[in-house]
């Protein structure tokens, strides 16, 4: 299957922020990024879907405190995955 990761401009604001006060995080990031890419459902990102304000959209775990927002828009064989936020727990829910 094709998958392609989207960044919004929303994802590269938190990202920045993010990686700001944690850069021990950036090959977490980076290879949270690969592996979402290869499988986004894959055992060891443990990706769920969310409800409430959030609604729609999915969450994926890229270490002890960080999560990944993202939107699937097509899923079909050129899946796209929009990133919309990433940070802690709390910064992201």
């Amino acid at each position: 299957m094709n998958r392609r990761l989207v960044r919004t401009p929303a994802f590269i604001r938190a990202a920045k922020r993010f990686l700001k006060r944690h850069p021990e995080a950036v090959d977490s990031l980076a290879i949270t990024l690969a592996m979402m890419e290869e499988d986004v459902f894959h055992r060891r990102l443990r990706t769920h879907k969310l409800q409430g304000d959030l609604d729609g959209c999915w969450a994926c775990s890229g270490g002890y405190d960080m999560r990944i927002v993202f939107r699937i828009i097509s899923p079909s064989s050129n899946e796209t995955i929009a990133l919309l936020a990433v940070g802690t727990h709390d910064e992201v829910y």
